[in-house]
């Protein structure tokens, strides 16, 4: 099975709020820029993948995620996290019908295509499927087959709400750069261990350097 993954993206100005602690407002907007470039150009190497599409209203980060191959659909609700995965899954359904949809989260710079194609392959057993976030408390990927609706329930505890919802969690292991999101400075030593991609070591070094 082949799928289309949505990742939604918030305007850097206003992301990764969390990451204060580790990082100045000066210096967050372009990590969570080189997150979700790390994420997408891994996604969009992932064999199971056929395209992604990246809901954002942010400028900078629409150019830059295209650029890498991804089509980018404004955030035109503008009704927060759910409502721009939402509609970016009727925008993939809107040009193909009978596609199979992912939400994925932005922030996961040390994602590897090979593990995120077992996800997507168990994944693709059950109507409705959700991989847990490393915390075990959060989601980062929320899959649906062909013809089944996504109905994204993400934010705090979504992995109980989407486990409430009737999707299937995945309890796979070895998959650790798919649950490995980056929300605080922890997350970011931890997502560094497993090894990020080229943007977000680049930003990283940047930071380190930075906080000397």
């Amino acid at each position: 099975m082949q799928w289309t993954l949505v990742i939604p993206l918030k305007p850097l100005a206003r992301a990764k709020s969390r990451l204060s602690d580790t990082a100045g407002d000066r210096v967050r907007p372009g990590l969570a820029l080189a997150f979700a470039q790390d994420t997408a150009a891994a996604a969009l190497a992932c064999p199971a993948v056929e395209g992604v599409v990246v809901v954002t209203d942010d400028a900078l980060a629409g150019r830059e995620l295209a650029a890498l191959g991804a089509r980018v659909v404004p955030d035109a609700p503008g009704g927060g996290l759910n409502a721009a995965l939402a509609h970016g899954a009727a925008a993939v359904r809107a040009v193909r019908p009978g596609t199979a949809v992912a939400a994925l989260n932005a922030d996961l710079p040390a994602l590897r295509p090979r593990e995120l194609s077992r996800v997507l392959a168990a994944a693709a057993a059950f109507p409705r499927a959700f991989l847990a976030d490393a915390a075990a408390l959060g989601t980062t990927l929320l899959a649906a087959a062909p013809h089944c609706a996504l109905r994204p329930a993400f934010g705090t505890g979504s992995r109980a709400r989407h486990r409430a919802s009737g999707a299937v969690e995945l309890r796979l292991t070895g998959v650790d750069s798919v649950r490995q999101d980056v929300d605080t400075g922890a997350d970011l030593r931890a997502a560094l261990a497993l090894g990020v991609g080229p943007r977000t070591a680049a930003a990283s070094a940047r930071l380190l350097i930075a906080e000397q």
